[in-house]
């Protein structure tokens, strides 16, 4: 059911893979992008604004046409190079002594409109344009997305057997402590199983990418619009994607911070919070980390707490409704703090869990802000129910970690 093709992949010589690789542009800032990108960094593509001084902005004309010269720069300087056949690719992240093994593939965006290619977060329309203006003046997916699917055991077992017998192309630990490892996949008997395989997978899962994805998919369309000649066998319906089997992936904390305790005192919020949890008080030094789904850490006035919630105040029957986030959310951000749209409130913040909890108390104790909650994380299972019912997550809801490396691969669209 799936439509997945080999393609021929932009990417750098091993021995400059290394200097090129970079983060992804959604992960950090312009200033912090300026100061990580070296000579060949892929940064100078991804996030063009830090070759101009000042930090531009990321929306003007000439910054996006600067991304391309860097890119037709990279290509012409050797550091970047086309493969001359179609591969596919399998790439592995390391990270705390877990590995996941991923297919680096071209999949495409009928698949995405028709539903196949399945979201459980809304898109921001300034953030969609950029990338769509990003795609259509690269030519080319810089980076890739990043996707998931129920597990298959003659996939996993495929992949193992090539990882086993084959030595890695690319092999080395970024700056973060994270190992990469990419592998070339050019052995037609199975490319072709791979492609086979694929047909049998009833859906694809949007992990982190959803910008990426509704660019790439709305470039096709605008492309087969303007092409009277159109098959749909152009490159142009293809975008870069890699696919990680569920079983591997891990989705972290992603936790909340509030300004304010809607004009109540701690004592007193503390006792609003009794009507739907159950509260206990654990530590001023220690963080508490929640232990199961539906219970909660909070710190505030300098102590760690436990929040359970109580059976009742939460609808487990609902995909989105047993979400910690949602539980969270309707029953201190709504209903105590009178935080109605996390989108749009400037009360609340949200920190990934990779920058640990003492992040939420550090925050807490300079009184920057008054609490902050650590939330039990979601799981791969959770995301992939709430997609099948073509439901929405609230905002923030995952973090995955490792994030994928930039400038492995690189699809161009014709």
């Amino acid at each position: 059911m799936i439509k997945l093709k080999p393609f021929k992949a932009v990417r750098p010589p091993k021995e400059y893979v290394e200097e090129i690789a970079a983060r992804p542009y959604d992960v950090l800032n312009s200033a912090e992008a300026k100061t990580e990108a070296g000579e060949k960094s892929l940064l100078h593509i991804t996030k063009p604004e830090i070759n101009f001084d000042p930090t531009a902005s990321e929306y003007a004309c000439e910054v996006y046409e600067k991304g391309k010269e860097c890119f037709r720069k990279w290509l012409d300087r050797g550091w970047l190079v086309r493969d001359e056949v179609e591969k596919y690719y399998i790439y592995a992240q390391t990270m705390d002594g877990r590995t996941q093994y991923g297919l680096t593939a071209c999949t495409n965006a009928e698949d995405y409109e028709s539903g196949k290619i399945k979201k459980h977060e809304l898109t921001r329309k300034d953030k969609e344009d950029d990338r769509i203006r990003h795609v259509d003046v690269q030519n080319a997916n810089i980076e890739p997305v990043f996707l998931s699917y129920p597990d298959v055991p003659e996939m996993n077992s495929l992949v193992a057997s090539i990882v086993e017998t084959q030595s890695a192309e690319y092999d080395f630990v970024s700056s973060d402590g994270f190992r990469h490892q990419l592998w070339i996949v050019d052995n037609p008997e199975h490319i072709a199983q791979i492609t086979k395989i694929f047909e049998n997978v009833p859906a694809l899962y949007i992990a982190d990418g959803h910008h990426r994805t509704a660019a790439a998919a709305a470039v096709a369309k605008l492309r087969r619009t303007n092409n009277p000649n159109h098959t749909g066998a152009e490159e142009y319906n293809w975008f870069m994607a890699v696919i990680f089997p569920e079983s591997h992936l891990k989705i972290i904390d992603y936790n909340r911070l509030v300004k304010d305790l809607n004009g109540l005192s701690v004592e007193e919020f503390i006792d609003r919070l009794k009507e739907n949890f159950t509260v206990e008080k654990k530590s001023t030094t220690e963080p508490y980390k929640p232990a199961f789904l539906h219970n909660f850490a909070m710190y505030i006035d300098g102590s760690w707490y436990s929040l359970t919630a109580k059976e009742g105040a939460y609808n487990d029957a609902d995909p989105v409704g047993e979400l910690d986030v949602t539980v969270l959310s309707d029953l201190v951000l709504d209903r105590i703090l009178d935080i109605k749209d996390l989108r749009t409130s400037k009360r609340i913040d949200f920190v990934g869990g990779i920058r640990g909890l003492e992040a939420l108390s550090k925050r807490v104790d300079s009184q920057e802000m008054a609490a902050a909650f650590a939330l039990y994380p979601v799981s791969m299972r959770q995301l992939i129910n709430i997609a099948d019912a073509g439901e929405i997550m609230p905002p923030k809801t995952t973090w995955f970690e490792p994030k994928l490396r930039s400038g492995l691969t690189i699809h161009l669209l014709d």
